[in-house]
């Protein structure tokens, strides 16, 4: 027994540490953004003339949120003779049909629009991306997902700075929340996406560090993109990869907090789960190519570090994973002779792994100007959440370090409606997660049993947390059967 249980704890060890080096990480991210505080969207500096800029809209059968994403573009203050709106349509559905008829109507008012139909899918929305570029001659390009909904000054906003700084690839900004009230589920997503955008991207542009577009809610400039060779669909994140590849060429980003373009967020455990699972094997993706690329340029030391943690963030859920699996056979161990320091190297590092995200959601909470009061209340439920995904990121993990291809899956929007209409291709990883979380429920035993109650509330968080997901995950499937 003595010798099975030594490569548990020597895993264990190695997970838990690197589980520690992101939730430090966090802080740090905290401390970064500190130093940008201060309102960043003056361009009483610009006095034109504006440049020519192709509003791009991606849609592949949205036909809830298509004509509300294109009259929004059709209604942004600019001149009208330097802007562009390109609807570049992928969609097999009745989509087609809602797109034709508003475009129609924009055109007879005047709109500078054009639907844009591609024989196929080829390249998925990075694609789409490139085709329009290659029949433009815009000097800069927006972009905006089908859930988006931009207000009437954005490009005002956004285009100036390429003009105050010729190095800049693309401007980001921050994403609002069209419907973050209408749930348990959309209150916590909200507040994550809130870290996102309150704390970690002002953290990396205070400091010049890597950052990345959002694949949303911003404008590249041409010159940059062409340079490195286009949007490329080598990975599920071509925002994320085309990012990288800008900067590693000598181009700076520019993120924007004070001006918020808002979007809907995933209502359904099925529909967060299939954005989080591509978000997650796109960003390890970008970790393969881009990494070695990074390490071996003249970067310091802290970017270089950031970096890797920044690309591979979402390896904390096969850590997480790992350590509920492991927790219960070195319970079991202790109750014939464990050492008090092998719980010791299991409790700081969960620690610091639960309290690190934890405090940077609060912080965003409360800097957050649209909505501060309360909504650092449903930060246990986003743990939960964040903790019952791991299973399925996992696997999304996993078969980018493997190798291993996958279609692009869009997020289901539901607009107005109830429900969206659309259904996501069905999947067996919930009941691993229910197996998990009753499996944790084990380890809990194990824990009281042998008196290691300090570790508790982190067995407590994962199967609470696996087991909502899962259940959730099961009962949305069944409805929808």
């Amino acid at each position: 027994m003595n010798f099975l249980i030594i490569p548990v704890l020597i895993i264990y060890g190695l997970a838990s540490v690197l589980l520690l080096l992101y939730g430090l990480n966090c802080y740090l991210m905290i401390y970064f953004s500190s130093k940008r505080r201060e309102s960043n969207s003056d361009n009483s500096f610009f006095d034109g003339p504006w440049p020519k800029v192709t509003v791009q809209l991606p849609i592949f059968n949205e036909r809830n949120v298509s004509e509300r994403l294109i009259r929004a573009a059709a209604a942004l203050d600019y001149p009208k003779d330097r802007l562009e709106i390109q609807v570049l349509d992928d969609s097999t559905d009745e989509t087609v049909e809602i797109i034709d008829n508003i475009a129609v109507r924009l055109k007879e008012m005047g709109v500078n629009i054009v639907v844009i139909r591609r024989d196929n899918r080829e390249g998925y929305k990075a694609g789409a991306l490139e085709h329009g570029m290659s029949i433009s001659n815009s000097e800069f390009f927006a972009v905006f997902d089908a859930d988006f909904v931009p207000a009437t000054d954005f490009l005002k906003q956004t285009i100036p700075p390429f003009f105050a700084d010729s190095n800049i690839a693309f401007v980001q900004t921050r994403w609002g929340h069209l419907n973050r009230e209408e749930s348990l589920l959309t209150r916590c997503q909200a507040l994550g996406i809130d870290g996102h955008f309150l704390v970690e991207q002002p953290a990396r542009a205070a400091t010049g560090l890597f950052m990345n577009f959002n694949g949303t809610a911003g404008v590249w400039r041409r010159k940059a993109v062409e340079e490195v060779g286009g949007w490329s669909n080598a990975t599920l994140t071509e925002d994320l990869d085309l990012s990288y590849r800008v900067q590693l060429a000598g181009w700076r980003p520019c993120y924007i907090e004070d001006v918020v373009a808002p979007a809907e967020i995933p209502i359904t455990i099925a529909a967060l789960k299939s954005q989080q699972f591509r978000w997650a094997k796109g960003s390890i993706q970008t970790a393969r190519l881009m990494l070695p690329r990074v390490w071996r340029g003249p970067y310091s030391l802290l970017k270089k570090i950031e970096a890797f943690l920044h690309l591979t963030n979402y390896m904390v859920h096969p850590l997480m994973l790992t350590l509920a699996i492991l927790a219960f056979p070195i319970l079991q161990f202790s109750l014939i002779k464990m050492p008090p320091w092998v719980f010791m190297i299991a409790i700081v590092p969960l620690a610091a792994a639960t309290f690190g995200p934890s405090t940077m959601y609060t912080v965003a909470a409360f800097r957050n100007p649209e909505k501060k009061k309360l909504s650092f209340m449903w930060l246990p439920l986003l743990v939960l959440y964040g903790t019952g995904i791991a299973v399925s990121n996992t696997t999304a993990v996993l078969e980018a370090i493997i190798g291993k291809s996958s279609s692009f899956i869009r997020t289901p929007k539901k607009g107005e409606l109830l429900r969206s209409g659309y259904r996501l291709k069905k999947n067996k990883v919930w009941a691993f997660e229910v197996f998990v979380g009753i499996y944790s429920i084990g380890s809990i035993t194990a824990g009281i049993t042998s008196g290691n109650y300090g570790i508790m509330p982190f067995l407590i968080i994962f199967a609470a947390g696996f087991l909502t997901v899962g259940i959730r995950t099961a009962y949305g499937l069944a409805r929808d059967a």
